[in-house]
């Protein structure tokens, strides 16, 4: 459900996927190539170090030829060994010595033996062989005559003494330069040194590995890396393939699935093969540490997908869901819109086109409202219209000039001030007006004031003379002050001061209409600001324009650059400020009634 509401679910999942599908058929074909390229490299290492280890069973074998070579050096040996007639004790005795001196050769020859063809003695040093005891496992019998063939008993074969399989070296001792045949010597050697020789083949020593070296065509077990091996009846699978130089094949050992690596070779003319078995498990945990490592950059890439992934569907999503947001602003009828960041792509160009097409909106809204607000206002002056202000400042001006007749020069003040009055606010074809006409309007409207109020009332104007030509909308002071008088004095003490503040800034002019009557509630001030924010313009009780309205007015002459603030502390200080952008200035010379600074 979550990801049918979701799109960046959907985006991020999506992403994910594209992400783990490749990656899984990746990992998969390399396992594959790397299993098999492992294979290869074991066993290609595998066959360098048993072509060494062959290597050092020929020399092995040299050297033991060479060792045989000894009964030639002796010239008093050889003599004894061409005599035809049976030896005396102190020939025997030498004899035997020689024998005794060859065992001592190495320490793992186990026995030595000499067979004469002469007389058909054999000489013997060994512990496990005295002269008279019988003929070891291997011995060759010697042959009544030369014809019997001597050449072809020489070489080597497997044989086991007291349960120790031992190369049997038969080597066959002539007279040369003649081809006369003087007897064997048969050298019975151990295990010990062609171990050392061949557990190089080994390379590892993982459990499991086992090591076999074979000699002779029938492939008689000369050696095993493990005891107890007699034999290759735990190896399932035809020796046949060995004959080649060397190769590997897959097979079993004690029921265990691995790979059998071969190395043929031979010695003259006798067939050497190093077999090695190399179990499955030990491929497969070579190749799997391999993939191990070579998976790291393939999962840190994965990662990196997955940042990106999510960081993209962040930026995606982002725009859309604040303009959603802001769809739903402007149906609750906020039409503010919150700035948004330069975007060049497309969903960029979309939240500046919603954007420009709701400024779109408020501007027809606005625009419909100025047209009911002027509809308003031309019902107003419709109204005024219906007394012609001409017959009133006239018939004013003749009551005024009565009055001054009468002796009544206070009375003909009052009549004119109000006959400025009148005749300034019934002109409805002069909208903005210089600063200073607004100032004049007022002080005639406080004069009438004063004498209504006499001294319970008090006010001060100052402005700078600089600011008198600033042309500004009409009637925006006289409901100011009215609404000090008003709800300031006449709700309050009855009694107060008015003090009006003009500055001109670099930007703007400020008016500010302070008064010390009894001030605006909290919540009243909270209802004009939801008043002045909804736009709906209302007519003072009282003044006939009311605060609202001058506020709206300067709002739709200035826009968002006219700003107000209303800060009220009873009987202390309320203070109306209005701050107006500065437009242009009407060159004029201000009317000498207008001063910098008026007191009352």
């Amino acid at each position: 459900m979550w990801l049918q509401k979701s799109l960046q679910s959907k985006l991020l999942l999506g992403m994910i996927v594209c992400a783990i599908i490749p990656l899984t058929i990746s990992i998969i074909i390399s396992y594959r190539t790397t299993s098999n390229s492992v294979q290869s490299q074991i066993v290609d290492i595998n066959q360098q170090a048993m072509d060494s280890s062959t290597y050092y069973v020929k020399r092995y074998l040299d050297n033991l030829d060479q060792i045989t070579l000894s009964f030639y050096f002796d010239p008093v040996l050889m003599g004894y060994l061409r005599s035809p007639s049976s030896a005396d004790y102190a020939e025997r005795m030498y004899i035997s010595n020689q024998v005794y001196s060859i065992s001592k050769e190495r320490p793992e020859f186990r026995a030595v033996r000499f067979a004469s063809s002469q007389t058909g003695e054999v000489y013997s040093d060994s512990a496990f062989l005295r002269l008279g005891e019988g003929d070891p496992p291997g011995s060759i019998s010697t042959p009544e005559d030369d014809q019997a063939g001597w050449g072809e008993t020489y070489g080597y074969e497997v044989v086991t003494m007291n349960g120790e399989r031992l190369l049997a070296f038969h080597k066959p001792i002539i007279d040369y330069p003649r081809t006369h045949l003087l007897g064997i010597l048969t050298i019975y050697i151990g295990p010990d040194e062609l171990g050392q020789l061949v557990r190089p083949g080994e390379v590892s020593t993982t459990e499991g590995e086992q090591v076999f070296l074979l000699i002779r065509r029938d492939h008689e077990l000369l050696y095993a890396s493990q005891e107890g091996q007699e034999s290759l009846l735990g190896l399932e699978m035809d020796p046949a393939p060995w004959n080649g130089d060397k190769g590997y094949v897959q097979g079993k050992w004690a029921g265990q699935e691995g790979v059998l690596v071969y190395v043929t070779d031979d010695y003259k003319g006798m067939p050497l093969t190093l077999v090695k078995y190399i179990p499955s498990a030990v491929m497969h945990e070579a190749a799997n540490e391999a993939l191990r490592k070579s998976l790291a950059i393939p999962l840190m890439m994965t990662l990196l997908v997955l940042l990106c992934s999510s960081l993209l569907s962040y930026m995606f999503m982002t725009p859309i869901k604040r303009l959603v947001r802001s769809i739903a602003q402007v149906q609750a009828g906020n039409f503010d819109m919150q700035p948004i960041p330069a975007r060049q792509d497309e969903l960029g160009v979309l939240e500046h086109r919603f954007q420009s097409m709701v400024r779109g909106l408020d501007d027809l809204m606005n625009r419909e409202y100025r047209h009911r607000l002027e509809l308003t206002t031309a019902h107003l002056k419709m109204l005024q219209a219906q007394i012609n202000p001409h017959f009133l400042y006239n018939s004013l001006q003749s009551i005024g000039t009565l009055a001054l007749r009468q002796g009544a020069p206070e009375v003909n003040e009052k009549i004119a001030e109000l006959g400025y009055i009148l005749r300034y606010s019934m002109d409805l074809k002069t909208e903005s007006v210089p600063l200073h006409k607004e100032i004049e309007h007022i002080e005639n409207y406080m004069s009438l004031q004063l004498g209504r109020f006499r001294d319970r009332l008090s006010y001060e104007l100052s402005c700078p003379p600089e600011a008198l030509s600033i042309l500004v909308p009409k009637m925006i002071l006289q409901p100011l002050v009215e609404n000090s008088i008003v709800h300031g004095m006449e709700k309050g003490t009855g009694r107060g001061a008015i003090h009006m503040v003009m500055e001109l800034k670099a930007e703007a002019l400020i008016i500010s209409v302070m008064d010390n009557g009894k001030g605006i509630e909290a919540s009243v001030l909270e209802g004009l600001q939801r008043e002045y924010g909804g736009r709906q313009p209302t007519s003072g009780k009282e003044s006939g324009i009311g605060l609202i309205n001058v506020l709206e007015r300067l709002r739709l002459r200035y826009g968002s650059q006219f700003t107000w603030e209303i800060r009220s502390i009873p009987y202390e200080e309320t203070i109306i400020q209005l701050h107006i952008p500065l437009e242009e200035r009407k060159d004029m010379q201000p009317a000498a009634s207008a001063q910098e600074v008026h007191s009352v």
